[in-house]
């Protein structure tokens, strides 16, 4: 998929997220590739006898009517689409008694292959969403002697799974206390926590395995090294381990750090990717180098110079349809930037959600 296909897979699937039902009357239909369309169209017709049993007068009203528009929309196919069909349809009025009849329907960019009927108070959108769902996941770890930070990178988010403290108390001694014997208090203490550690990243991140592209390490030399060198995570996941970093926090802003020192290691990583790319950005927009921004894309785009636009996802779809299409008919690239990261958020809220690296200055 392209980035306008993710994008606009992605708005589509946040609008129908936000949509509820009064009652049980929202229906969702899946109908996967090389499936017979008139087979889901009998079941709907079928359905509609079914619904009719409904106690309710207005659920029995709004699920009928909601099969109805299906059944209408789905007549203007006379096959199943190559890749399937995701169709959406209900009373979406937020009001007792008033009627707001919608449907959508979506041929997938990739091919559908879970058949589906369903009425409930939300439309089912899990398919939609495993298509537009990065696989490949990334395991974080950020460790020092007092805190640990545990989090998956999948695509352009990050997740915080666990945040741990030790109690350690390496700075303070009991009187009394022999120097051997505090110091050997103090082992215990780091050993106990980064046994804690391995065990709640060897739970977060062994169910994944398969998915999992590898495993970073940050912190302190000291610890971080001791963590990785000891027998502190399953065996397994030793071998996911691509790289270990020197990092100064291990908190949220440490996880940050870590995704930031491992740009190396990240480079296909799509927030990873996009981050690198409004750096360049903004290091030309320091040394006057061949970018643009907000009103002057247009210039660019019409000149050819443009070589990686950059979008941010909250401008309109139609603005966004124009510019990516003005873009590819140059050979330019094109993302399509979340502002949920620092230079997304910078992108949309800075530069009006336009910017571009430029081939040569216009």
């Amino acid at each position: 998929m392209d980035a306008k296909e993710v994008y606009k897979l992605r708005k589509l699937v946040n609008e129908l997220k936000s949509k509820q039902g009064r009652h049980t009357e929202l229906v969702s239909v899946y109908i996967p590739s090389g499936y017979d369309i008139n087979n889901v169209l009998n079941q709907l017709v079928n359905e509609q006898g079914t619904a009719s049993n409904i106690k309710s007068k207005s659920t029995r009203k709004n699920v009928m009517d909601a099969l109805e528009r299906a059944i209408q929309h789905l007549r203007l196919f006379k096959q199943t689409p190559d890749n399937g069909l995701a169709l959406f349809s209900g009373n979406i009025s937020e009001r007792e008694g008033i009627q707001d009849l919608q449907v959508w329907s979506v041929e997938p960019p990739e091919p559908i292959k879970t058949r589906i009927y369903q009425c409930d108070q939300r439309f089912v959108t899990g398919p939609l969403e495993d298509l537009i769902t990065p696989r490949d996941i990334y395991g974080l770890i950020a460790i020092d002697n007092k805190t640990a930070t545990i989090a998956t990178l999948k695509g352009d988010n990050y997740n915080i799974v666990k945040k741990l403290t030790s109690g350690y108390s390496g700075k303070h001694r009991a009187g009394g206390q022999s120097h051997r014997r505090f110091e050997r208090i103090i082992r215990e203490q780091s050993h106990e926590f980064k046994v804690r550690v391995g065990e709640k990243a060897t739970n977060a991140f062994l169910p994944e395995i398969k998915n999992l592209r590898g495993i970073i390490i940050g912190g302190p030399a000291g610890t971080k090294d001791d963590f990785v060198e000891g027998d502190y995570l399953h065996h397994e996941l030793k071998k996911k381990i691509i790289a270990v970093k020197d990092i100064t926090y291990t908190d949220e802003s440490g996880m940050r750090e870590l995704i930031n020192e491992s740009q190396d290691v990240l480079a296909e990583v799509q927030m990873v990717h996009q981050k690198s790319l409004m750096q360049r950005f903004m290091k030309g927009l320091i040394h006057d180098g061949n970018i643009a921004y907000g009103d002057d894309i247009k210039n660019a785009l019409d000149a050819g110079a443009v070589e990686i636009l950059l979008l941010s996802e909250n401008l309109p779809e139609e603005e966004i349809d124009s510019l990516y299409d003005d873009a590819k008919a140059t050979n330019a690239g094109v993302e399509i930037v979340p502002d949920n990261f620092e230079e997304g958020f910078q992108l949309w809220n800075t530069f009006g959600g336009r910017a571009a690296l430029l081939r040569f200055r216009v």
